[in-house]
């Protein structure tokens, strides 16, 4: 095998590893594009399992140097995920500021364990979720970006927020509070409430709140998504339609976002293929 065939099989397996549903959305893909969202993903993952593994500022502020020693066209021929994104890079005419945005990301995790409000949040959204979308609109929609730009940056923030909503429990396990503050004190629900996993209706209002957000914002990118290319359009749709299901897998497991993991079961991700593939013929 190819050294650079085996950089990209080495993405695939991390994509698979870590998120199945965004995986099989964008299996669709020509066989390029689709190599090089497994490249992105490989990037946006080490620079996730920083934070994620127990990691430090330090380790993330030695990744951003590396990332910029990368651009200038230093990096390590032994390491599968730089080999696969010199390929995107010289492939595509990717910006460099999506992936900054992203490493900000996480270093606001270091920074900020508790958010005061639904702004503030969406902010530090943007940074770790948006940015992705931004990342891949090269690759997906060459000549388009900035036209797609909004709808991108939507969808990315939709997925953040639901993400939120649904791990809550494992965010409390790691010390982070992603749930605004104002929102808390809007709907009477308390900090310790939350610690102690407390499902109530007062819960169940603060929850929906952000949830409606969450729509609002898929809605606002299912306004630009039929201009994406034909053959990323169906990917991009699907990974909108499997992420908003999440919040009525949430809603199934009686708002359970403490214990139970909330998921896409096939049937449903079956189902949710089959009305994409309805829309699409309407609008062929």
């Amino acid at each position: 095998m190819k050294q650079i065939e085996k950089a990209y099989e080495s993405c695939r397996l991390v994509i698979e590893k870590h998120s199945n549903s965004f995986a099989k959305a964008f299996n669709v893909l020509p066989s390029e594009k689709r190599k090089a969202v497994w490249a992105v993903y490989a990037f946006c993952r080490r620079v996730d399992d920083i934070v994620d593994n127990g990691g430090t500022l330090e380790e993330l502020h030695a990744f951003k140097t590396e990332f910029k020693l990368f651009l200038k066209g230093s990096f390590s021929v032994y390491d599968d995920m730089w080999i696969a994104l010199n390929d995107v890079f010289q492939r595509y005419s990717m910006d460099t500021e999506p992936f900054f945005d992203m490493i900000r990301g996480q270093e606001m995790d270091f920074e900020i364990h508790d958010y005061q409000s639904l702004e503030q949040l969406e902010q530090y959204s943007y940074h770790v979720a948006s940015s992705v979308g931004l990342m891949l609109l090269p690759i997906l929609a060459p000549n388009n970006e900035l036209h797609l730009k909004n709808g991108a940056i939507s969808l990315g923030l939709a997925m953040q927020l639901t993400n939120i909503l649904r791990d809550v429990g494992e965010d409390l396990e790691r010390g982070r509070v992603y749930i605004p503050a104002d929102l808390m004190e809007k709907h009477d629900y308390t900090r310790e409430e939350l610690i102690k996993s407390t499902i109530n209706d007062n819960f169940i209002h603060l929850w929906e709140d952000i949830a409606h957000r969450a729509e609002q914002l898929y809605d606002l990118a299912l306004q630009t998504i039929d201009d994406y290319p034909m053959d990323a359009r169906f990917p991009v749709k699907a990974a909108l339609y499997f992420y908003r299901h999440i919040l009525h897998s949430v809603r199934k497991n009686k708002y359970n976002c403490f214990t139970m993991r909330a998921y896409v079961i096939d049937v449903e991700k079956k189902r949710l293929l089959k009305q994409i593939m309805t829309t699409q013929e309407a609008l062929a």
